[in-house]
């Protein structure tokens, strides 16, 4: 047996995958890392408490996800002293996940000597972004001197659900042109122009973009100089504001689409407007990334909302049909990786379940094979 570890530290808790080839030997999440009266006290602790937990006989890799490579990192990349310090270098650009990132690494390593550990980034598979993707309009040398421009994430979901999409469709991945909708707590779409990530919505930061659960995505600028200078917010409440109170908490006062699809049901004003608002931001997206790619074969919804939630679906693409993206409302209330499209259309329409830890494995077992 050749076995090989996942491992997803997030901000506050650690998931964790042991794969044996594609089957999964065991699986689990440790939650309120480093949260008073919680779990374990940070994420070393997590980690060592997993691995005291599994038989890792046959271990061949670990594989990490880390959420920013910057433009260092294009691709998994076995880790050593080096390529931790360039991962700590890139904190200010994620200072909410790099460092939960390489405290996992680091605890893995010291605990399993000799066994490779492979980080894989959430930026990588956006690398191939062209340049006029990721290029901001401002002063390119402030640019330059500060790294700002489109890096992307969510890149190991939608590398699995783009390549999992043309197997749906029955045609090689090199040939598929797919639009992705990762729609979580965080969101992000990408167009996918066969396997290759050519537009997503997330820039910088996760911030850009579609509005999610806490974010606000796309912003105006200028609502920052205002908070600012009118409001007299510092630079961490605008920052605390726009990531962790606004999206569909800031505008319903709770963030999970769940509850505010109850509230939209019984009525409730800020609800309905909640709803109208993340699902005509989809909308545009899809618009724009098939004014890009040319000719799309599928767009696919994945992660929580995009799996479970079928008013979202079907709002996101109404009106879509002139394009040939209609959703068939019967197939739309299964479950399950599925098209929801009418028997003959144009673009699929479909559903995947993400499996980011799977996706992981899958990159971590090819650096070590040399695959």
């Amino acid at each position: 047996m050749s076995s090989v570890l996942v491992l997803n530290c997030g901000s506050s808790s650690v998931k964790y995958r042991l794969y044996d080839d594609d089957h999964v030997l065991d699986r689990g999440v440790v939650e309120r890392v480093g949260e008073p009266g919680g779990g374990p006290a940070d994420h070393a602790s997590a980690v060592r408490q997993i691995l005291a937990g599994l038989d890792l006989t046959g271990l061949v890799a670990a594989g990490h996800r880390v959420v920013h490579g910057g433009r260092r990192f294009t691709a998994p990349t076995l880790v050593d002293d080096a390529v931790l310090a360039a991962i700590t270098d890139l904190v200010p650009l994620a200072p909410l996940h790099n460092p939960a990132n390489l405290a996992g690494i680091a605890m893995a390593r010291e605990a399993l000597p000799g066994v490779p550990q492979v980080a894989v980034f959430d930026t990588a598979f956006h690398h191939t972004l062209p340049d006029s993707a990721a290029t901001y309009a401002i002063d390119r040398d402030v640019a330059q001197r500060y790294g700002i421009r489109r890096y992307g994430f969510h890149g190991t979901s939608h590398a699995y659900v783009s390549r999992r999409t043309a197997e749906l469709v029955g045609r090689p991945y090199s040939e598929v042109n797919t639009i992705t909708l990762h729609l979580g707590n965080g969101a992000s779409a990408c167009a996918v122009a066969g396997g290759r990530s050519i537009a997503t919505s997330m820039g910088m930061s996760p911030l850009e973009g579609l509005v999610m659960g806490t974010r606000s995505g796309d912003l105006d600028p200028t609502v920052v100089f205002h908070l600012r200078r009118e409001g007299g917010l510092g630079v961490d409440e605008i920052d605390d504001l726009l990531n962790h109170r606004s999206g569909l908490l800031g505008l319903t006062g709770v963030n999970d689409m769940r509850e505010v699809l109850a509230r939209r049901a019984a009525g409730d004003e800020s609800a309905v407007l909640a709803f109208d608002t993340y699902c005509r931001r989809l909308t545009g997206y899809v618009g724009a990334y098939y004014a890009l790619l040319g000719r799309v074969d599928a767009v696919t919804f994945t992660a929580g909302v995009g799996e479970h939630s079928e008013p979202v679906r079907a709002a996101a693409l109404a009106g879509l049909g002139r394009l040939g993206i209609t959703v068939d409302p019967e197939r739309n209330a299964g479950s399950g990786d599925r098209f929801i499209s009418p028997d003959g259309a144009e673009v699929a329409v479909c559903v995947v379940s993400t499996d980011e830890e799977r996706e992981i494995a899958r990159a971590a077992r090819a650096v070590v094979s040399g695959g």
